[in-house]
C-alpha cells in the first residue's frame, strides 16, 4: 500500500514539476581519485520529514561510495523519536560523519551532533539544552527525561575512552564525557567547574572545544574539511526534490484543513445528487492528497486510512441501502472523524499523557472546524449555485401543463395497488418484480426482499412503485 501511495504522489509531483536528481550519477573524468564528500542539511524542526531526508542521504552516500558525510546543522530541536532514529543511523554508518553547527544544535540537534564522529562549530554557535519539553516549552515528566538522559550518555560513550595511568592513579578520559552529555538534559547534574545544579548545560563554541564536544572552529564547510585534513575532494549535495516540497506543503495544517473541507464537501454534494461524479472525484483526489503525505511522513497508519474508508462505506450504505439514518450513519461519521484525526497524530509512540492529549485535541479541533466550515459552505453553495445566471441552464424551469398534453406517468400504475407478484431480483431496497407477466422497477417499503419471494403493491408515488413482502 505504501508503494502505491508513493507512486501516486510521485506522479502528481512529476506532473507539477519534474523531480530533479539528488546527485550526479557519475564522477567527472579526471576526478576519480578525489574524496567524495556527501553533504545534507538539517535546518528545520527535526521530525519525520528530516528523518526521511536523512535516510535518503545516507542511502545515496553509500550508493556512490562517499568517503565522508557532512551534516550542515542549524536547528532548535524537534521530536525525540525522529532524532533517535537519525542518531542510530549515524552511529551505524561505516562512512565517517561530521557535523557543522552553523548556529544552533539545541535539544534533539545536540543528540544528533554528539552521535557524529566529529563536531565543528561556527564562532557564536551553541550546543546543548536537550531537556525534553512539551509544545508550550515546559519540561515533561521525568520518565521522558530519564530516557533522554540515558540516550545522551550512551551516545557519548560510543566514542570511547582512554585509560591514563599516572603513578598510582588511573584516570578514565572519555572522548566525549557522558556526564557532560547528561548535564545537557538534567539540571540536577553537578560538574565542578562546568555546571552547577539547577541549570541545563549549553556550550558555546570555545567551551565545547575545551571540554571535548567540538573538534574545531570553522566558518564554512570548506574550512571544516580543511580542519579534518580532507584536501582533495568533491562535494555532492542533497537537494530537496519537488516531491519533498509538495509533501511539506500538503502537511501544513492550513492545507490539511482545506483538504478536509473538499473531502466532506464532495461527499455532501455526491449524496445530494447521486451519480454526478465530479463531487465524488474531487473528494477522492482530496483524500489522496490528505492521507498520502501523512502516510509517507509516518503519521498516518494503514488502519487509520482503513477506518476512514469504512466510515465512507457505512454512510453510503445508510443513504442508499438502509432507510432512515441510524447506527450505520452515526458509526460512519464517527469513523471518518477518527480516521482524519488520528492521521494527524504520530501514534507510534503515543502515550496517554497531557502532551499526547493536547496533540490529539488540536488534531480533533482542526478536523471538526474544517468539517463544520465545509458543511456550512456546501449548504450555502448548493443554494446559490443553481440559482446563478451562469448555471441556470442546469435547472429545468419550464412548465409542462397537462392541457398541453404532458402527463407524468401512465395511469395504469394507479390501478396496480393491491396486486401481487414475485421479486425477480433481490430488492435492497430497489429491484425488479414480476406482476401479471410484466416486469416493473420497484422498491420495498422497508428492509429487503429476497429474489423469488411473493410481493404485494402497496402504493405508487413520485413515479416509484412500492411493494412489501406478501405475508402467507
Amino acid at each position: 500500500m505504501k508503494k502505491i501511495i508513493l507512486f501516486i504522489t510521485l506522479n502528481f509531483a512529476c506532473w507539477i514539476n519534474p523531480v530533479k536528481a539528488n546527485i550526479q550519477d557519475s564522477i567527472p573524468l579526471g576526478q576519480e581519485n578525489k574524496s567524495i564528500v556527501y553533504s545534507f542539511a538539517i535546518k528545520q524542526q527535526i521530525g519525520p520529514a528530516i528523518w526521511r531526508q536523512t535516510k535518503q542521504s545516507f542511502e545515496e552516500a553509500n550508493k556512490i561510495n562517499a568517503d565522508y558525510i557532512i551534516i550542515h546543522m542549524n536547528t532548535y530541536g524537534g521530536l525525540v523519536d525522529a532524532a533517535d532514529s537519525i542518531r542510530t543511523i549515524i552511529l551505524n554508518s561505516k562512512i565517517p560523519v561530521y557535523v557543522f553547527i552553523d548556529n544552533n544544535a539545541a535539544s534533539a540537534g545536540a543528540l544528533i551532533s554528539i552521535a557524529c564522529d566529529s563536531i565543528y562549530m561556527r564562532p557564536g554557535a551553541n550546543i546543548g539544552a536537550a531537556t525534553v519539553v512539551d509544545q508550550s516549552g515546559k519540561p515533561v515528566p521525568d520518565k521522558f527525561q530519564a530516557y533522554m538522559r540515558s540516550t545522551m550518555r550512551s551516545t557519548a560513550e560510543v566514542h570511547g575512552k582512554d585509560t591514563v595511568i599516572t603513578g598510582n592513579d588511573t584516570i578514565i578520559k572519555w572522548f566525549r564525557d557522558p556526564k557532560i552529555a547528561e548535564a545537557m538534559v538534567d539540571p540536577d547534574v553537578f560538574i565542578e567547574g562546568i555546571i552547577d545544579t539547577g541549570k541545563v548545560l549549553t556550550f558555546t563554541t570555545l567551551e565545547a572545544m575545551k571540554y571535548g564536544f567540538c573538534e574545531g572552529q570553522a566558518e564554512n564547510i570548506a574550512e571544516v574539511l580543511e580542519l579534518a585534513g580532507v584536501n582533495d575532494y568533491e562535494i555532492k549535495k542533497y537537494e530537496v526534490t519537488s516531491l519533498e516540497s509538495i509533501i511539506g506543503f500538503l502537511v501544513n495544517p492550513v492545507i490539511s484543513g482545506l483538504l478536509i473541507m473538499v473531502i466532506i464537501g464532495g461527499i455532501y454534494f455526491e449524496l445530494q445528487t447521486p451519480g454526478v461524479g465530479f463531487p465524488l472525484g474531487a473528494a477522492i483526489v482530496a483524500a489522496i492528497l490528505y492521507f498520502a503525505p501523512l502516510y509517507l511522513e509516518g503519521l498516518a497508519e494503514n488502519w487509520e486510512i482503513v477506518i476512514f474508508v469504512i466510515g465512507i462505506i457505512l454512510i453510503a450504505l445508510e443513504v442508499f441501502a438502509i432507510p432512515g439514518f441510524g447506527v450505520a450513519g452515526v458509526s460512519g461519521i464517527i469513523l471518518i472523524i477518527t480516521g482524519l484525526t488520528l492521521s494527524l497524530v504520530d501514534n507510534v509512540v503515543f502515550t496517554f499523557d497531557k502532551e499526547s492529549f493536547a496533540l490529539l485535541f488540536r488534531a480533533f479541533f482542526l478536523v471538526m472546524i474544517s468539517m463544520f466550515l465545509s458543511l456550512v459552505f456546501s449548504i450555502w453553495l448548493g443554494s446559490k449555485l443553481l440559482s446563478s445566471s451562469v448555471l441556470s441552464f442546469l435547472v429545468l424551469d419550464a412548465t409542462q401543463k397537462k392541457e398541453e398534453g404532458f402527463i407524468g406517468v401512465s395511469g395504469e400504475y394507479d390501478n396496480m395497488i393491491g396486486k401481487t407478484g414475485e421479486a425477480t431480483t433481490i430488492l435492497r431496497p430497489a429491484g425488479k418484480v414480476k406482476i401479471d407477466d410484466d416486469y416493473y422497477d420497484a422498491r420495498c417499503q422497508s428492509g429487503y426482499i429476497e429474489k423469488g419471494e411473493k410481493v404485494v403493491v402497496i402504493k405508487f408515488t413520485t413515479s416509484q412503485l412500492y411493494v412489501r413482502k406478501l405475508e402467507e
